[in-house]
């Protein structure tokens, strides 16, 4: 069964892109810790990231640096904070999270809730930094 990053990277689940190219993907992430939390996947499905190919993995990362770029300039007040964790969603994915204290990348905080506006006004800053 295909995961729900999967899925989106098909199209068949509606995101808020940030970049994509033929072989990775960035959105916004639907329960954000901070205004800005981005996802960054491979479109090919798979579960760890250390199970990526060297190609792929190396790619996965440079292709994240780039959204990070992005967010820097966006956020230039705040840092890009990174974290793999791998628990939530059976994809490979990065958390791009920008943050003004250690606490904004606590994932036992409580998620933010966006309307579809405010998401688009988001997605729109960052692909426009």
């Amino acid at each position: 069964m295909s995961s729900i990053f999967t899925k989106i990277a098909q199209g068949e689940i509606p995101s808020y892109k940030i970049a994509e190219d033929d072989r990775y993907l960035s959105f916004l992430d639907a329960m954000p810790l901070v205004e800005g939390h981005t996802l960054v996947i491979p479109k090919k499905e798979t579960d760890l990231i250390f199970d990526l190919d060297s190609e792929d993995y190396q790619g996965l990362w440079a292709f994240a640096r780039e959204v990070a770029k992005k967010l820097g300039r966006a956020y230039p007040d705040k840092r890009v904070a990174v974290a793999v964790i791998g628990l939530e969603v059976p994809h490979a994915h990065i958390h791009l999270i920008p943050i003004s204290k250690m606490d904004d990348m606590n994932f036992a905080n409580e998620r933010l809730k966006f309307t579809g506006e405010e998401y688009t006004a988001i997605q729109h800053k960052i692909v426009n930094a």
